[in-house]
């Protein structure tokens, strides 16, 4: 039983560790407070900001195939993680520049948001795939390796929403935004430091000289996509045309490669795809939290928090404070009950708990005081659904893909998962400017009354796709479990 404990892990583990933390510390304390300084700071309306935002978490995610790409096949996920690492360095500096004048830059923030964008596609998928090389087949401490890595996520992400908003407020953004830069700093330093420790660890180009060509060329690459990005993002329209036609491109070529396939094989690869777009689904209202639900918090919110006087901005951070809480309990739940939760079910009840979470805000709304503003309670708990709903869909997506898809499409269609997330945040921006108040209305009855209107309309929404898929599951379960010949002949 020694060998299963979660804590007895090799050197390498703790050192993947920390730098996730650190990684994680420096882009969600950015992303907690981005659309606010773009509104309060760079002047922009909140449907535009949330727009923009789609568009660059859209990048942020439809990036990382090609750091994954590098990592495995040209530079090696050391030197990748690293590079990735510096660039992201390189973008919140440029977002605490732009934040150092008393204006505001508006030109530089597309210019951080590239690099930022670029950088974290290039480090993402790289850290995991190093915790992953680490250990030997079939080593019993894996589960419990990947269990506490995304703790790792999970704490980084706590502690720098907790701490950029107070930083913001107290000192300005640029030292708030000088902070996620240091993460990445200390992330850094903590790679070269301590590198020795997965000296012999990585892909096979980690296990060879660095070719200077290959590394300048990548370097150049990452520095003229960052540049090629700030410009799709402000120029949105070519920056979603893009998005369409590669996400047109991988679809057929998913769907060519699963028609080649045959029998169960085939069923399993669509069923895949299905869960895919109940992905897409579940990440637009996910997505909300730094966009509408953030501003809601901002506008019809007590700014409180059992009884202690908090920024708005802080709230997000009770969604990693969930997650870590119920982690334990649903694991617990799986190992019990584990056969009675296959991936359709788990995914069908995740849109269940997202729809909840929207639900509540809708109904808290009704108990707004005589200033239009909720209680904290009512927020609380719909991140409590919203961080359940999270670890039933976001935190098994990688783990569906690899159970359903085969080996020879495994790093295609992981890339294809982060295309959903792509799709998902762009769609999420255009529903978030749904809840921006026209120019003028800085009434709390009136922003509440749209809140009310839009959340509404998104709970009941995503509780009808839920439905949707709570039917189709059990029979997407007999597909996946090859129980039924007439269950996989249904879906040709």
């Amino acid at each position: 039983m020694s060998d299963r404990n979660i804590f007895k892990q090799p050197k390498p583990f703790y050192l993947i560790f920390s730098i996730e933390f650190w990684e994680r510390f420096g882009f969600y304390g950015m992303q907690a407070i981005l659309t606010v300084y773009m509104v309060n700071i760079l002047g922009m309306s909140e449907s535009a900001t949330f727009t923009l935002f789609g568009a660059f978490t859209a990048l942020v995610f439809g990036s990382v195939a090609i750091g994954g790409w590098v990592g495995d096949k040209v530079l090696g996920t050391k030197r990748t993680i690293k590079l990735g690492a510096m660039i992201l360095t390189i973008g919140y500096t440029l977002l605490g520049l732009s934040a150092s004048s008393n204006y505001g830059d508006s030109n530089l923030i597309y210019i951080a948001m590239g690099f930022i964008a670029m950088g974290n596609g290039l480090f993402k998928a790289n850290p995991s795939s190093l915790l992953a090389k680490t250990y030997g087949e079939n080593d019993p401490r894996l589960d419990g390796a990947f269990t506490m890595y995304y703790m790792a996520v999970n704490l980084g992400s706590f502690f720098s929403i907790l701490l950029t908003p107070w930083i913001a407020e107290k000192f300005g953004y640029s030292f708030a935004f000088g902070a996620s830069a240091a993460g990445l700093i200390i992330t850094i330093a903590n790679f070269i430091i301590s590198g020795r420790v997965v000296k012999n660890i990585g892909s096979k180009p980690d296990m060879k000289p660095l070719n200077i060509m290959y590394y300048m060329g990548i370097l150049s690459s990452a520095i003229i996509l960052s540049f090629v990005s700030s410009i799709l993002l402000q120029h949105l329209f070519y920056a979603h045309l893009i998005l369409i036609i590669v996400g047109v491109i991988i679809v057929f070529l998913y769907f060519r490669e699963s028609f080649l396939s045959h029998g169960l094989e085939r069923a399993k690869m669509i069923v895949a795809f299905i869960l895919m777009l109940q992905g897409v689904m579940f990440f637009v209202p996910f997505l909300q939290m730094p966009t509408s639900v953030n501003f809601f918090a901002i506008h019809n919110v007590s700014h409180d928090l059992f009884g202690f006087a908090i920024a708005p901005e802080q709230f997000q951070a009770l969604n990693s404070l969930w997650v870590m809480v119920a982690s334990p309990i649903l694991a617990f739940i799986y190992n019990k009950y584990g056969d009675r939760f296959a991936m359709p079910l788990k995914f069908a009840i995740g849109m269940v708990f997202s729809s909840f979470s929207f639900l509540v805000l809708a109904l808290g709304a009704h108990f707004a005081n005589n200033d239009g503003i909720i209680s904290s309670n009512w927020l609380v708990l719909s991140y409590i659904f919203q961080a359940i709903g999270e670890m039933l869909v976001s935190g098994l997506g990688l783990a569906m893909v690899a159970q359903l898809v085969p080996q020879r499409m495994m790093g295609f269609a992981m890339g294809m998962w982060f295309l959903t997330l792509a799709t998902a945040a762009v769609f999420a921006g255009w529903v978030a400017t749904l809840t921006a108040a026209p120019v003028g209305i800085v009434n709390p009855h009136q922003t509440l009354t749209i809140y009310s209107h839009i959340f509404s309309l998104i709970g009941y929404t995503t509780a009808a796709i839920a439905l949707l898929t709570l039917i189709i599951a059990p029979l997407l379960t007999r597909i996946i479990r090859g129980e039924s010949k007439k269950a996989t002949v249904a879906l040709y």
